[in-house]
Order: structure tokens, then C-alpha cells, then sequence
């Protein structure tokens, strides 16, 4: 999906502060989105299941519900990409969102084109989770079986819940399996160059993918360190 046609993308904008969320929404619709606001955390649960938008943004301080609350009750329904907004210094909170599924943060304060930026690579980070699902099932070992076509994972029989960023993040190291991905490399594949500078969010999300895939996530045999470099999925191919 090319840049333009991003335009029309629906953001729902969740900020109790409402001067904060008009300049957001003001911004945005600059730049070609539609934008609906919600000003408390029930509210914006309401306009997710009527205005199905494509991308919402999350403050984390609200009176009603706080944007953790409101996120967990969003990834009960949905799996919209969520970007939380979060006070300056606040590495906690940042973390916590990341944790209960929110797909990225950005920093108060923040400049209007950084913010779009973040719009768009979480966009186009979803175009290419659809895009990659394809092809049939893969067969790891005899305990974990990947159907990218189907999205599904599945582990001893039994289907393991991926987050989006996790499915992508998977996706990519399957795909590259038996070869050495840098942090760069599944920055820009995962995420975007735009997060070329964050390398802790690969080392969270393989952390995320270990506990769920691994039976021991501290000896692990489908994701494997390269130290100083990146990682590698095991090649599946040349085992069997």
C-alpha cells in the first residue's frame, strides 16, 4: 500500500485532554487521515465498535478508565494497532503498554510529524502482516507447527495467540530461517527504519515470542542468539 492511500484511514484519538486531542486531530487530518476523538476510556471502547478505525491512539492518564485499562479491554474484541501515548520519562508505563499488546508509543511531548510518522509505520506494518499471509503449513518439529496462510501457531496441538507485532516478527524469522537476522534488519522488516535507533523493542518482542513458542525460554532451540549480531531461527529444513 503506497503512502496516498493512507489518506483516508480512520484514527480514533483518545486524550482526556481535549486542546491535546484537537491539536492531534488537527495534524492528522492535515495530513490526509479522517480522525474521531474520544475523551474517556469508555468512550473510546463505544467508537471502536462503531467506527471500526484503523488505528488508534492511546493516552495513558484518563479520569474515567486509564489507557492500560482501556487496551486490555480493547485486545479482549480487537486487534486494531494501538499506539499509546505516554508522559516523558516514563519507561514503565511504556513497557506496560507494550506488554498488554499496544503496538507502539510516542513520547510527550511530541512534534506533529513524528507523530504521523508513527501512523504510517504501524500502517504499513499492517499491510505487511496481510500480505504475508500466505503458503501452507510449516513443520518445525513434531511439537510446533506454523500456517502463516491461516495465521495460526500452534504448539503441541495446542493454538498459540500472537499479538500482531509477534505474528510479524515471526513471520520474518521463519522465512529467513537458518540465516542470521540483524537488529537493524528486523527493526526495518518488523517495524520500519523509522526504529532504527530502538533496538529494545527486538529484544522485548523475542523475549514475548520465547515465552510463548520455547519450553525453556533461557535454553532456547527455535530462536537463537547470535551474539553482538542479531538472531536466527532454526533451520528447520536442514534438521528435518
Amino acid at each position: 500500500m503506497t503512502e496516498d492511500n493512507f489518506r483516508n484511514k480512520l484514527i480514533l484519538v483518545v486524550d482526556d485532554e481535549e486542546r491535546m486531542a484537537r491539536f492531534i486531530r488537527l495534524n492528522l487530518e492535515h495530513d490526509g487521515f479522517q480522525v474521531v476523538e474520544a475523551h474517556k476510556g469508555m468512550d473510546a471502547i463505544n467508537e471502536l465498535r462503531t467506527k471500526m478505525p484503523d488505528v488508534i491512539l492511546l493516552d495513558v492518564m484518563m479520569p474515567d478508565i486509564d489507557g492500560f485499562e482501556a487496551l486490555q479491554l480493547i485486545r479482549e474484541t480487537s486487534s486494531v494497532p494501538v499506539i499509546m501515548l505516554t508522559a516523558k520519562g516514563e519507561e514503565d508505563d511504556r513497557v506496560k503498554g507494550l506488554e498488554l499488546g499496544a503496538d507502539d508509543y510516542v513520547t510527550k511531548p511530541f512534534s506533529p510529524r513524528e507523530l504521523v510518522s508513527r501512523v504510517r509505520a504501524v500502517l504499513r506494518r499492517t499491510e505487511s502482516a496481510n500480505a504475508a499471509s500466505e503458503g501452507g503449513q510449516i513443520i518445525v518439529d513434531e511439537h510446533l507447527k506454523i500456517d502463516f496462510g491461516r495465521r495460526e501457531v500452534k504448539l503441541d496441538g495446542d493454538l498459540v495467540k500472537l499479538r500482531p507485532t509477534e505474528y510479524r516478527l515471526l513471520y520474518h524469522l521463519v522465512q529467513n530461517a537458518g540465516w542470521v537476522l540483524t537488529y537493524d534488519q528486523i527493526l526495518a522488516k518488523v517495524w520500519g527504519y523509522e526504529y532504527r535507533d530502538e533496538p529494545h523493542y527486538v529484544r522485548l518482542y523475542i523475549n514475548y515470542l520465547r515465552q510463548k513458542l520455547e519450553k525453556d525460554p533461557a535454553n532456547p532451540i527455535y530462536i537463537l542468539t547470535e551474539r553482538g549480531v542479531g538472531y536466527r531461527f532454526v533451520d528447520y529444513k536442514k534438521e528435518g
